[in-house]
């Protein structure tokens, strides 16, 4: 997948961008960079990686985790990433794996694929509706303030140490 260091377009304008892309920002101390790591579904079974973390330069936050599907789920290679809000996702508690307990390896070929330039409303909006999770209804802290933005639940099971 070739990538640049343009902004991702957004209905909310440039704000998301590549952690990759951005040399002056870091995974914070104490927090593992999760980029390359399995990632398994509520079956238990991996059914991708994490490619790259998507990050709110604004907000200084980590909003979706960037997964590329395996191989053996046989999806073309145009279709093979996915986009996770970060809240949906939790580490193992010790192994260093992503554990999505919304989706299973079958559930996520219906998942709506990710390309890369398009992070629109309506693909954020579709992305709840995958995990069943609500749309958004206007609160104080906007789109980003709904439960499955909120990055504290996918490093809240791992053990320090």
């Amino acid at each position: 997948m070739e990538t640049t260091s343009e902004p991702i377009p957004s209905a909310e304008g440039m704000h998301l961008r590549r952690l990759h892309d951005l040399t002056e920002f870091e995974v914070a101390d104490g927090n593992p960079d999760v980029r390359g790591w399995p990632v398994r579904g509520a079956d238990g079974r991996q059914f991708g990686q994490v490619f790259e973390l998507i990050v709110d330069v604004e907000a200084l936050k980590v909003r979706y985790l960037d997964i590329e599907l395996n191989d053996h789920l046989q999806i073309n290679e145009r279709d093979r990433h996915i986009l996770l809000p970060i809240g949906v996702a939790a580490l193992d508690e010790e192994a260093d794996n992503v554990f999505v307990p919304s989706l299973t390896a079958q559930s996520v070929l219906e998942y709506p694929p990710y390309v890369e330039i398009q992070i629109t409303r309506q693909y954020e909006e579709a992305m709840l509706r995958a995990l069943n999770l609500p749309l958004s209804t206007p609160n104080d802290q906007g789109f980003y303030g709904q439960s499955g933005y909120d990055g504290s639940t996918f490093y809240q099971r791992r053990k320090l140490g």
